[in-house]
């Protein structure tokens, strides 16, 4: 497997994005379960597909029109919900519609044969680009910057809003940083599982690191080696039996969660009893 990887460009794409995705799917996966905004992510991930379809409508990078959606739904979902107390429920259930029903609106208005999009909706990591690559570095670099510079402000903000509102710092802006931060993954995270797949990524590795840790550095530490683990065994899995990489790596890393539970519960009962 190594040489082929050696050998292979389109392999060392598809290795050096799972590398990617689950340093920024580590972090902020964990922030997402901490603060309970797993729905916010799905509907972000969602309101991007109206991104990826504007790109192919302008022929423009497809994931730069991802990136740019992500980030204004982020921000509009917050600002709305800040301004009008809308339930957030609610708006997530407009964007994430109107999201997904302007791709499919820009991608019928494109000149041609309309493109496949399954590797958007569903991932194929190993159709994975250059320019892909290096736009998840540059996203990469600005989530990990951020957390690591904000890291003890973040970790107040997730357990007591009210006691880090106290203590001067603006909530409201580190809301809109949070949500900035969240697009910015989800943007990451869709070429590798695509935009129907990613709220298992995003939330699964976190859910098990949590079972052996409360630590939050330790939880993100850990699932950002467990997310490593599920992309790159999946895409052994994907690469050897030909069957798609995003499904591989979502049933092997949901599985995997469901197994350590079963097992944990089974250690407990076997330790109450002792």
């Amino acid at each position: 497997m190594i040489h082929t990887i050696l050998k292979y460009t389109f392999l060392q794409h598809a290795v050096t994005s799972a590398i990617l995705a689950s340093i920024a799917c580590g972090i902020i996966g964990t922030i997402i379960i901490e603060k309970k905004l797993v729905m916010m992510s799905g509907g972000i991930a969602h309101t991007a597909f109206g991104g990826v379809g504007l790109g192919y409508f302008l022929g423009i990078e497809p994931i730069i029109g991802a990136l740019i959606f992500s980030v204004l739904s982020a921000l509009g979902i917050t600002t709305i919900k800040r301004k009008t107390g809308t339930n957030s429920d609610t708006l997530i259930g407009m964007f994430w519609s109107m999201g997904m029903a302007l791709g499919i609106l820009f991608i019928s208005f494109t000149p041609s044969y309309p493109p496949d999009m399954s590797s958007y909706l569903f991932g194929d990591i190993l159709t994975v680009s250059s320019i892909d690559i290096k736009t998840m570095m540059v996203l990469d670099f600005i989530v990990v910057f951020t957390i690591l510079s904000l890291f003890n402000v973040f970790k107040s903000y997730l357990f007591d809003e009210e006691f880090c509102s106290s203590l001067g710092i603006n909530t409201s802006l580190l809301e809109y940083l949070l949500f900035i931060l969240i697009a910015l993954t989800v943007v990451v995270l869709i070429r590798v599982v695509g935009i129907i797949l990613i709220i298992a990524l995003l939330t699964v590795p976190p859910a098990i690191a949590k079972q052996f840790s409360f630590n939050l550095k330790n939880i993100m530490i850990i699932s950002i080696f467990l997310g490593m683990f599920f992309c790159l065994f999946g895409l052994w899995i994907s690469y050897n039996f030909h069957i798609p990489s995003g499904a591989s790596i979502i049933i092997l890393t949901v599985t995997t969660y469901l197994i350590v539970s079963f097992v944990k519960s089974i250690f407990k009962k076997i330790m109450c009893k002792n």
